[in-house]
């Protein structure tokens, strides 16, 4: 296992994630990348330094220490230019990895469809670009360990030319797949089912709760980013509506842009679905901004409107005046444990409500040629009253609006 010295580096920015906050989480993203954290330093700085981000002389001191102690690599928790990260690296003499290459290290080790190492690698080399110029042409990481995911030494050691060449190609492929995504979704539509997307801050437990709600077998791990491809599961409500649950990518604080436009095409299954799931590890100390960061990263998707239900999560961990208070902090919240299958009694009784703004009580004069619709029904929603009339079937039901539609618009065919 590498070790490693991790710096966090303090410009005296406002705002609610303090330095301390954002080092826990440096440290919690170099124990999911699989490396051993030797050391914690935290740097005060009034401004950067344009060659060495942190200045020559602190510079000089990390040598030192990484020397001292045989650490094989620099984390800071900060993004860097290619110059800084040279310029650190031939002062110190071991790698230097940014916050952005850290975490598209983990997408690389987590990546498992086509998909999501498509977009993972045109992160990678979006990341690589503008680099360049510091790093020079050789660009491998020579000896494995933490920042060499992805797309490999031989597609690193390119010059920018290739680099451009790759990119556009991995575009190309990307929109391949998204075209082959839409044609599924169009494929899904056909069968109107409303969705629901989960969504939280990585690690909150979006993937566990996916388990217990469907009885799935989605890895689910005491990581940051454990899944990263979307997977989707049906479920039939107590209403005998069917949904779709959709987990999704977890968010986190200061997302690299760029990451979520490589990400977009999986993250658009939050953009289409009718309802969000939203959960929140309520043992976290940093809840509240993370539930900011989630938002934040819904305003990017531009799906802030949608209807989201608050899943507090994990409250098998603490006491009723700390679930009180977040039940009065969050909108349309639901107190549950994903874990030991707790209050999912509310949870999904809170969907259906939801849901009930896209279901409406239609009465309809089916043929009974047209059984095909009736079946419909019968899957989709709940049958209030039935009754022959020569060759029709009036019925009465509550249907999604999306049944609703596609059976009125059988029958004006018919």
């Amino acid at each position: 296992m590498e070790k490693t010295i991790l710096v966090t580096v303090d410009l005296g920015a406002k705002g609610r994630w303090v330095t301390e906050d954002a080092s826990q989480e440096l440290r919690e993203l170099a124990r999911s990348a699989g490396v051993r954290v030797e050391e914690e330093i935290i740097c005060h700085r009034d401004k950067i330094s344009p060659a060495y981000f942190i200045g020559k002389g602190k510079a000089e001191e990390l040598a030192f220490i990484c020397k001292e102690e045989g650490l094989g690599a620099i984390i800071f928790n900060n993004d860097l230019s290619g110059t800084q990260q040279k310029n650190l690296e031939e002062i110190i003499g071991v790698k230097t990895v940014d916050r952005t290459q850290l975490i598209l290290d983990i997408f690389a080790r987590r990546a498992r469809s086509n998909e999501g190492k498509i977009q993972v690698e045109l992160a990678q080399l979006l990341y690589l670009r503008p680099r360049l110029t510091g790093k020079g042409v050789i660009l491998s990481r020579l000896g494995g360990g933490i920042g060499t995911s992805g797309p490999g030494e031989k597609k690193l050691e390119v010059e920018r030319r290739r680099i451009h060449q790759r990119i556009t190609k991995l575009k190309n492929d990307l929109t391949r797949l998204t075209a082959q995504r839409k044609m599924r979704q169009k494929a899904r539509a056909k069968i109107p089912v409303p969705s629901i997307a989960i969504i939280g801050y990585t690690n909150a437990g979006k993937s566990t709760l996916l388990n217990a709600l469907t009885r799935s077998k989605v890895f689910a791990g005491d990581r940051l980013f454990s899944t990263l491809d979307p997977t989707i599961r049906q479920f039939v409500l107590p209403t005998n509506q069917r949904v779709i649950f959709v987990d999704t990518v977890g968010f986190l604080h200061n997302l690299p842009h760029h990451l979520i436009e490589s990400f977009k095409a999986t993250l658009e299954e939050v953009v289409d679905a009718d309802v969000l799931l939203h959960i929140l590890d309520v043992t976290h100390p940093n809840v509240e901004q993370q539930s900011e960061a989630v938002y934040d990263v819904l305003g990017e998707l531009n799906s802030r409107n949608k209807p989201i239900i608050t899943a507090l999560n994990k409250i098998d961990k603490v006491d009723e005046a700390v679930l009180l208070r977040f039940k009065r902090l969050f909108d349309n919240a639901v107190a549950i444990s994903a874990l030991h299958m707790q209050n999912f009694e509310e949870l999904i009784d809170r969907i259906v409500l939801q849901l009930s703004a896209l279901v409406d009580v239609v009465e309809f004069k089916i043929p009974q040629a047209r059984m095909d619709l009736l079946t419909m029904i019968y899957e989709h929603g709940r049958v209030l009253s039935k009754n022959y009339s020569r060759d029709l079937v009036i019925i009465r039901a509550q249907v999604p609006i999306k049944v609703r539609e596609k059976i009125k618009k059988a029958l004006d065919k018919d």
